[in-house]
């Protein structure tokens, strides 16, 4: 991995703005899941504050996990390969299962890595047959959207190819494609003036499936200026849910209101509470497809959990 500047051409085949998008989402990953040990009173005042949490290392979690396995993916294949990507879920999972991982890929990954190619109709199996609506397959894409920088109807289907693996439930597939829509066009504009927000998440909307993180997104569009992220969140939902369509948009909200400074863009997602850790790698991940990490403190950077070259095989990462 290269220093936090984030202007390089790539490494090892990896473009730049995916491996930028891939550091932000860890980044926010780890930001974000500190907050998760504090009682919800002393996290707002010390957002509030801007007083980051000083205890180290900043973990990354199963967000971050799953992105490297999608990168990894991408790499060897340039395009996802549903069963490639399960067997690297699977590994990835096999080397650290305590990185918070969600009630159905307890129960999903395991099987997986003696039948990877039974992905389809385990994924489908999930919850009742209904498949999974989480925002799994959301938090771990938006480096996939970054890959395909300015095409974002190539990164809308090869997000809800990755999807799938996972998530069944067209509520899963839609956030995963919504937030892969948002980081290609955030990449694609790298180097030129920021689409205004209600025009970022409108665009981004035309092209995630109909439902309700569809409807979301719309709504996020359509809040006032000047709304305090604290109050969008009541409105667009913290990812407390842990459902698509309660975590991204507004997520997104925030990434767009924020799509030239990475730093306040995770404070101000931080400011929603709930499901911190995936809604700030979201947010980090489709602002640092644009941005990269140079504007990040130092400090910052020396508190997060390191981040290992997504060509390394997995190895769960240093706990």
């Amino acid at each position: 991995m290269t220093d936090a500047g984030g202007t390089e051409a790539g490494r090892d085949g990896v473009p730049a703005a995916a491996l930028d998008s891939l550091r932000g989402l860890a980044l926010g990953d780890g930001f974000g899941q500190r907050w998760s040990f504090r009682e919800p009173r002393e996290a707002a005042g010390m957002i509030r504050a801007r007083r980051i949490p000083d205890e180290a290392p900043w973990h990354w979690t199963d967000d971050t996990a799953m992105a490297l396995c999608v990168v990894r993916v991408l790499l060897r294949a340039r395009a996802v390969d549903p069963e490639a990507l399960a067997r690297e879920f699977a590994a990835a999972y096999a080397a650290d299962p305590g990185r918070g991982y969600g009630r159905g890929m307890h129960e999903l990954l395991p099987r997986l890595a003696s039948d990877p190619g039974g992905w389809e109709a385990r994924a489908r199996a999930l919850f009742g047959g209904r498949g999974s609506l989480g925002n799994g397959a959301a938090m771990r894409v938006a480096p996939l959207g970054a890959w395909f920088a300015g095409d974002p109807q190539r990164a809308a289907a090869e997000a809800a190819a990755s999807a799938a693996v996972t998530h069944a439930h067209p509520e899963g597939v839609a956030g995963a494609v919504a937030v892969a829509v948002a980081a290609s066009l955030a990449a694609g504009g790298r180097g030129g003036a920021p689409a205004a927000p209600e025009d970022l998440l409108g665009e981004t909307a035309g092209a995630t499936p109909g439902g309700p993180v569809r409807d979301g997104l719309l709504a996020a569009a359509a809040l006032p200026a000047g709304t305090p992220a604290h109050r969008a969140s009541d409105v667009l939902g913290n990812g407390a849910r842990v459902r698509a369509s309660d975590t991204v948009p507004f997520a997104l909200w925030s990434a767009a209101h924020h799509l030239d400074d990475l730093v306040p863009a995770l404070w101000s997602t931080a400011e929603g509470l709930g499901d911190v850790d995936t809604t700030c790698a979201i947010t980090g991940g489709v602002v640092a497809a644009r941005t990269g990490l140079r504007a990040v403190p130092a400090a910052w950077r020396e508190l997060c959990e390191p981040l290992p070259d997504p060509v390394d095989a997995p190895d769960g990462g240093a706990r």
